[in-house]
C-alpha cells in the first residue's frame, strides 16, 4: 500500500520483510501498531499506512548499524522530521523515527522508542505502568516478535481514533483473563475512567 506524506511517500514493509531486514540484530525488538493488532488476531482486516518497530531506547543505535546504508529521520518535536545523523543519541522527548533505504525511495519502517529501567519495560504514557522487558512481546510461530496486544491497546487507548477502536474491539475476543485485567488497570493507571473498562471487565 502506497500512502502520500507532506515528507513523501509510504510504502511499508511487512512484518516478514521487517524480520528478514533486522534478522542480524542483536537487540530485542517487536512488531508494533496496527500489524500487532492482527498478528495477534491471527488475520488481515484493515490497511496499514506503515508499519512500527517498538525497540528500546537503549538500544536506538543498533538499528542503525543493522541498516547502515538507510537514511534516518527523526520527529523532533512530533510533526516535525529531523535527519538522525549517524551516532547521534536521541534525547527523552524523540520517541519515532522513519527510515528508508535512500532519498528519494518510499519510506519502509517507523521505529518507536521504549523507555526502560533495566529489566523492566516503563510505559511512557504512566511511569508507574511497568513489566518485565522479556513479557512484553512474544515470539509468533512465524518467528516474528510482536508487542503484547494488551500493551499496544494501552497505547491506543489514550485519544482512540476510529481504527483504535476497531482495532479493540477486534483483540478484545482474543484477551485472555489475565490480559483484560492488567489492561483494565493500566489504562485506568494512566487514563482514569475509561469506556474500555467496563468492556474489559465484563
Amino acid at each position: 500500500m502506497r500512502t502520500e506524506t507532506p515528507w513523501g511517500p509510504w510504502e511499508p514493509d511487512s512484518p516478514a520483510e521487517v524480520a528478514a531486514r533486522l534478522a542480524e540484530l542483536r537487540v530485542p525488538w517487536w512488531i508494533a501498531g496496527g500489524y500487532a493488532v492482527e498478528l495477534a488476531v491471527g488475520h488481515a482486516f484493515r490497511e496499514h499506512a506503515d508499519i512500527d518497530v517498538a525497540l528500546l531506547r537503549r538500544d536506538q543505535l543498533a538499528v542503525q548499524e543493522a541498516l547502515p546504508s538507510w537514511e534516518w529521520w527523526a520527529a523532533d518535536p512530533p510533526g516535525t522530521l529531523r535527519r538522525w545523523l549517524p551516532g547521534e543519541v536521541l534525547p527523552a522527548g524523540v520517541h519515532d523515527i522513519w527510515c528508508r533505504p535512500g532519498g528519494g525511495e518510499p519510506w519502509r519502517i517507523q521505529f518507536m522508542l521504549e523507555e526502560a529501567d533495566g529489566p523492566v519495560w516503563v510505559s511512557r504514557r504512566d511511569r508507574r505502568v511497568r513489566r518485565p522487558v522479556e513479557e512484553i512481546g512474544p515470539v509468533g510461530a512465524d518467528g516474528i516478535p510482536r508487542l503484547a496486544p494488551e500493551i499496544q491497546l494501552l497505547y491506543k487507548g489514550k485519544s482512540p481514533r476510529p481504527k483504535d477502536e476497531r482495532d479493540f474491539d477486534a483483540l478484545l475476543p482474543v484477551l485472555s483473563p489475565s490480559q483484560r485485567a492488567w489492561l483494565a488497570w493500566a489504562v485506568e493507571t494512566a487514563y482514569g475512567p475509561h469506556p474500555w473498562v467496563a468492556r474489559l471487565r465484563a
